[in-house]
């Protein structure tokens, strides 16, 4: 506390939203197992899985658009504290006798800790904008980079986490464990955040809740795919497909996807140093589009693999683990360019435009993984998640190279 203290008011400011990022991801990583995990083994099908997500990522959509919009006239601490005070009640939602866990009451938990979630990734991720002058790129590329790697490599945690709590105290003891837990950060950051970071000097009208800057458009046109791609095969399909095909517990399914999505996190802390930064590079449009073309065809190569008969573990969690590299450094670049596009005067507004996109893209790609999984298995999946990825790739060539001012 005492070295706390002596940093700037700003930096100070930024680490505590930072921390609350950090602690909320936990719990959400280890929720979404949970939910997972318990509801496939009381016999719910992937389809009716990926509709108790509806309308956490539903509201996420609605969230970042309006969360934006909060966070220019309330000051982003007071959304933070906002969203971890949601994300308590939600958990709190989910404790209740297993009688009444019906999916209405489940998707109602879940549409709370999606707005909840994205109040959070909006404030923290628009702080950063505040603390690095337009000046010095490179290092706002490598902060962007460690908070969004750091965040996933938590919330990988949080799949392993939410597997070991499913196991050892059971679905209610779990999520009455992580409220608990979460609600006593939940006070400390009330006491602590005081400062009106990223308050916009100018009230916003509701009408600024739309971005008026191509840039920032063709960025989350682009992320929407990205983003579908992966949840498309990531979200339902897979855990569901290493239970029911390969026969592991919720151990082992936990700890196999808490520890991609670490892996998945430390690749993008690191992103700077994989796209050149070391050689004074930062990114821009052509290299956002050169790196999703490179995976674009790696889940079809999957599915062929599959098709094909070879060993369904080689194949599958080989390339997963491929995949994760590449996606990383794709979505690392997304991450720098949206903080770089963005206007500093009411910054959480440009931000949360276009997580509002990938908000959008989660969804259309957990409604996708549940119902095309159902209906025509993994190898479809995979097949949908190439088509979304080179779509992403298509729309980054619009995106502005250097040299060129992105146009508002």
């Amino acid at each position: 506390m005492h070295a706390l203290a002596r940093l700037s008011p700003e930096i100070r400011q930024y680490l505590l939203v930072t921390g609350n990022y950090w602690a909320f991801t936990l719990t959400d990583g280890a929720l979404r197992m949970l939910v997972v995990l318990h509801f496939h083994s009381l016999g719910y099908t992937p389809l009716q899985i990926a509709a108790l997500f509806l309308f956490y990522e539903i509201f996420g959509v609605v969230t970042n658009l309006v969360g934006g919009y909060l966070g220019a006239r309330l000051g982003l601490n007071r959304t933070m504290n906002l969203g971890l005070g949601m994300q308590v009640l939600a958990l709190l939602m989910l404790t209740v006798p297993a009688a009444w866990l019906t999916v209405p009451w489940v998707m109602g938990a879940q549409a709370l800790s999606g707005i909840a979630k994205d109040l959070n990734k909006m404030s923290a991720k628009s702080s950063i904008k505040l603390l690095v002058p337009d000046t010095q790129q490179g290092t706002l590329y490598k902060w962007v980079a460690i908070l969004t790697g750091s965040k996933n490599a938590l919330k990988g945690v949080g799949f392993f986490l939410g597997g070991a709590l499913l196991a050892v105290l059971g679905f209610t003891g779990a999520v009455l464990a992580m409220a608990a837990a979460l609600a006593l950060i939940w006070l400390a950051s009330l006491v602590l955040l005081k400062k009106d970071l990223g308050k916009a000097k100018a009230k916003p009208k509701f009408r600024d809740m739309l971005s008026k800057s191509r840039a920032i458009n063709i960025l989350s046109a682009a992320r929407l795919f990205l983003f579908g791609a992966r949840d498309v095969w990531f979200v339902v399909a897979l855990p569901v497909y290493l239970s029911s095909v390969f026969g592991w517990d919720f151990w082992l399914v936990g700890g196999f996807l808490a520890s991609w999505v670490i892996g998945y996190g430390i690749v993008q802390s690191v992103a700077p140093r994989i796209t050149g930064k070391r050689s004074g590079h930062v990114p821009d449009g052509r290299a956002a589009f050169l790196w999703a073309a490179s995976l674009a065809g790696l889940p079809a190569l999957i599915a062929l693999g599959l098709g094909a008969g070879w060993s369904a573990q080689v194949v599958l969690l080989g390339g997963l683990l491929l995949f994760g590299v590449l996606f990383a450094v794709n979505s690392s670049l997304h991450s720098y360019l949206i903080v770089s596009y963005a206007k500093e005067d009411g910054v959480s507004l440009d931000v949360g435009f276009y997580y509002m996109s990938n908000a959008l893209g989660r969804l259309i790609g957990t409604l996708l993984s549940g119902w095309v999984f159902q209906a025509y298995g993994l190898e479809a999946c995979l097949w949908v998640s190439s088509a979304f990825v080179l779509a992403a790739a298509l729309i980054s060539i619009a995106l502005p190279r250097h040299g060129m001012q992105p146009a508002r």
